[in-house]
């Protein structure tokens, strides 16, 4: 063990992989059904080899990487979150700002009574409130405290400690009050109150993890009869007397030839149409009326499926019937909708936003033409424009570092990494006005948040390993019930907020109460009780503002304990 330890010492940067190694492994073990995680996995990780080697840690490496962390994640939810502050989500928000608000304020307080020093403070409000980015801003703000470099130091290795002991809990009493207490709360079932929302928004269930051989859109071919009532009708005509349906004409065989659609053809007895729709249509409308024949001349059709980032201020907050109603949405069929990352449930009343990555199939040129009116096309890319990545976090950082604002007698900067969130979320945005700008790959975002926070916890929590047991003596068992106190109270505050004041429907209640605390697991846990998706859409406009907020208060709940 000995040879092991002066190893690691010796090794620092290999001892950090071993650390999100065990970390993902620790990360993966489920009780009860709940899990850690791989970023609490890996402080806990490292927390563990730190008992057997004090492992020198890079303050500059540790700043890198979490700076890679910030900006992806504002790079990720910047699309979303202007538009969530102006679209109807707004109540999603104000549910988030009162949260997190809430989540504080409760913070403060409890720090207040235990007497603990900022970087207890810190880990109660990061592992409390599960936000563990809010560790890489409270440390920052620590370092820029005028303290001897041992106290600096000891504080921050409280971090990590106060945060592990408040995270277990911070998770399971954010998952267990989603899903359990908040719904016997509110006196509802959430099975039969997301079946009620389902209803009322148009959406059909399907079953969750299960690829069905059926497809929702087809082509097909029929064969005019005599006597039937399109007969002498143009295309345009005959597609008018079911527009409900939205069944389009692609192609005609008249004899040995074939025809593309034109609006002033006229249809007559003995062509052959090939016609498009959803299936269930073309199986319970027109195979009543019309003879199917096969043709698979005819029913060669190139078809495109395409997503299309929507950036059009035109299409913003509209429903998705009153899209399909366009002239260019002629034949073009919605498969999906993705929303911060996250799959919005398809309704006809569901509405479509600034940011939205929309899932379309149809003919390949009416997907290229109805593409330029959504947005545009988001191409597969492999290149990561590292000019605006990098000018980007650096005047992020600059700018948080400038921008300071009093408390007490201290001036608290903004932060670099508060800055560099900033500058991501920027970014993010005006990608949807101009999507081929500052672009980079999906992998690699996720790639510089996966492992960008895995790494920076792996090493604050090897920097901790060596005073844990002491500093857990010394913050003795208050602190597990303090963090237990700002857990639940920003969540029964946001409860009846939400419910009696903004008067949400519960599951976006719900949904919304996980993304305030940014617990994706929380949304999947009322998902699974409710046996449907729709909490997502309460979660998804709440999510982005929480990661903003309580990162954010990493920075404010050292200045306001120093």
């Amino acid at each position: 063990m000995v040879w092991v330890g002066q190893f690691l010492v010796k090794y620092p940067e290999l001892t950090v992989f071993l650390a999100i190694s065990i970390g993902y492994l620790i990360g993966t073990i489920k009780i009860a059904g709940f899990s850690l995680g791989p970023v609490t996995g890996s402080l806990f990780a490292g927390i563990l080899i730190g008992q057997f080697a004090e492992v020198p840690i890079s303050a500059m490496a540790k700043s890198f990487l979490f700076l890679l962390f910030l900006f992806g994640i504002g790079y990720s939810v910047g699309p979303q979150f202007l538009q969530a502050l102006k679209r109807d989500g707004v109540k999603p928000v104000l549910l988030a700002i009162v949260v997190c608000v809430t989540g504080l304020l409760t913070a403060i307080v409890v720090v207040r009574i235990l007497g603990l020093d900022p970087g207890f403070a810190a880990g109660l409000v990061s592992g409390a409130l599960t936000e563990s980015p809010a560790m890489g801003t409270a440390t920052e703000a620590i370092n820029a405290l005028p303290l001897p470099d041992a106290d600096r130091a000891r504080y921050v290795a409280h971090i990590a400690v106060a945060d592990a002991v408040c995270y277990v809990f911070g998770a399971v009493g954010v998952i267990l009050f989603c899903s359990v207490v908040g719904p016997k709360l509110l006196g509802i079932d959430l099975a039969a109150e997301a079946l009620a929302l389902e209803r009322e928004l148009g959406i059909i269930r399907t079953a969750s993890g299960v690829a069905s051989a059926w497809r929702r859109f087809e082509v097909r071919a029929y064969r005019i009869a005599d006597g039937a009532p399109i007969i002498g009708s143009s295309m345009m005509s005959a597609e008018a007397t079911l527009p409900e349906h939205r069944l389009f004409i692609q192609r005609l065989r008249r004899g040995n030839s074939i025809l593309e659609a034109a609006p002033e053809i006229v249809i007559k007895a003995g062509d052959v149409i090939a016609v498009s729709g959803a299936r269930e249509t073309l199986v319970q409308v027109l195979g009543t009326r019309a003879n199917e024949v096969e043709d698979s001349e005819l029913l060669d059709i190139p078809v495109s499926i395409a997503d299309v980032l929507l950036t059009s201020s035109g299409l913003q907050g509209r429903s998705i019937e009153s899209v399909a109603k366009e002239g260019w949405a002629r034949s073009l069929y919605l498969r999906g909708i993705t929303r911060g990352g996250q799959d919005i449930p398809l309704a006809s009343g569901a509405t479509v936003e600034r940011g939205d990555i929309l899932r379309v199939v149809g003919p390949e040129t009416v997907v290229s033409r109805a593409a330029k009116q959504i947005g545009v096309i988001v191409a597969p890319t492999t290149t990561t424009d590292f000019f605006v990545l990098g000018l980007a976090i650096f005047l992020g950082g600059l700018l948080g570092v400038i921008v300071t604002f009093p408390i007490g007698d201290l001036r608290i900067s903004l932060s670099a990494s508060v800055g560099t969130l900033l500058a991501g979320l920027l970014v993010g945005h005006l990608r949807t006005r101009f999507p081929l700008f500052g672009r980079i790959p999906d992998e690699a975002v996720s790639l510089m948040t996966a492992l960008g926070l895995a790494a920076f916890v792996a090493m604050t929590g090897l920097h901790a390993g060596p005073v844990f047991i002491s500093a857990i003596a010394e913050a003795g068992i208050g602190l597990l019930f303090g963090g237990m106190v700002v857990t639940l109270a920003p969540l029964i505050v946001g409860l009846y907020f939400g419910r009696y004041v903004l008067r949400m429907n519960p599951i976006l209640l719900l949904g919304g109460l996980a993304g305030a605390q940014t617990m994706t697991a929380g949304m999947a846990a009322v998902q699974d009780r409710s046996g449907s998706t729709v909490a997502v859409l309460g979660y998804t406009p709440a999510v982005p503002v929480g990661h903003i907020l309580l990162t954010t208060w990493g920075t404010v709940i050292v200045g306001v304990v120093a």
